[in-house]
Parts: C-alpha cells; structure tokens; sequence
C-alpha cells in the first residue's frame, strides 16, 4: 500500500528531518476510513470548514454551519452535508463541478478542542438525487430535504472519504459557546452582517477598467 500523502510532503519531510515523526502520523493517525468515533464525533458538529480548488488550482477557503449533526456521516466511507441559500456566487460548488478534490475540517471548539480533517472527493446532487443515488438514506436526510423556508437545502455535496486524521488539540482555543439568533435564507442586509469590510467603497481592478473602456 502506498505511503499516505503528497510527494511534495514527502520531499519536505526529507529535506525538514520529520520523516520518523511523519511515519508514525501516517501509521497511528491516519485512516482511509472514518471509524466508529470519527462518525460519532461529526454527528456532534455544527460546523465545518472546507476547501476546494478550480481546474487551474486556485483555492477557495469557505465555511458551513447548521444545526449539530446537519453533516451526515452515511457510512466509513461517504459524507453528506446541505447547501443552503447564500450569496449566489456558488464559488465551492463552482470548484467541485471542474475539480472534485476537497478537503473538510471539523472543530471542537467548546469541548474536546479537537479536529477532524477528511480530504476525498465530491459531487454535487439536487435534493431529489440524494434519495435516489442513497436509497439508505437516513430518514433525518428526508426530513431536512422536507423543510419549508429558509433552512430547505437547496442541494447536498456528497464526499467519497479519502484520508481522515486527526488534528491535535493543543493549538486549538476552548471557547465558550453563547446565543445567536439564526436567520436561516435572509436576504436582510443587517442579519448578513452588511458592508462590515466596506467593500463597497473600496476601488477594484474592473472599476479602473470600466473608466478606460469609457
């Protein structure tokens, strides 16, 4: 079986001197499955972070969030989890659809401050897809694809699991969890957050080239 990871990592830990401390990672942490408490500890989750990159390699860094639980772990091998309404740029998605590669990160922020990394690769399936492409599907799944209002999915990702390990706890803040009203599909300016960078106001490449044109 081949040596988990990159050859540019592999290079570095040549270079760097981690290859022993590399290897033990790869043999103790590293599993091409989500066992019995990866499963357990997504199905506690209210966030995730994921990456994705287009056909060219340019990355996009974004986050999702719902009620704990809303990532669903369907098996050792696949995860599923909802789009919801957002801005319309559909930049991950837009990824997915040229590159598959992704790459999902978990956090304990409140509890165990541990995290969980799975990279695999996605697809992209409409609500009325998912019942059919996972007859298995958990009735949870149904339920979500039932809503009415703002916290309907409009589609799911789908993740064929490839690598998932852990990510250590000791850099990781114990934060304490308060209230927040959540405004499932809003378009209200105030509940988005509005131009809190002031984007707006702030001049951009195709502005200077709108003058020229003119």
């Amino acid at each position: 079986m081949a040596v988990p990871g990159s050859r540019g990592e592999h290079t570095l830990q040549e270079r760097f001197g981690t290859k022993d401390r590399a290897a033990a990672f790869y043999k103790n942490q590293m599993l091409d499955h989500l066992n019995a408490a990866m499963r357990a500890f997504i199905a506690e989750q209210e966030m995730v972070f994921i990456a994705t990159a287009d056909a060219h390699g340019a990355c996009d860094g974004s986050f999702r969030a719902g009620v704990p639980g809303f990532v669903r772990a369907l098996d050792a091998k696949t995860v599923l989890y909802p789009e919801y309404r957002g801005n319309g740029v559909l930049a991950s998605l837009g990824n997915i659809a040229e590159n598959p590669h992704i790459g999902l990160f978990f956090v304990d922020f409140f509890q165990s401050t541990v995290g969980l990394h799975i990279n695999g690769s996605a697809q992209i399936l409409e609500n009325d897809a998912v019942v059919v492409c996972r007859p298995d599907v958990p009735e949870a799944v149904r339920q979500d694809i039932a809503v009415v209002g703002g916290r309907k999915p409009e589609r799911w990702v789908m993740v064929e699991v490839e690598e998932a390990y852990i990510h250590c706890s000791k850099h990781i803040p114990l934060l304490k969890k308060v209230e927040k009203a959540i405004h499932w599909g809003t378009d209200d300016p105030a509940c988005k957050g509005g131009d809190y960078f002031q984007a707006k106001k702030s001049p951009r490449p195709r502005d200077v080239r709108t003058k020229q044109e003119q």
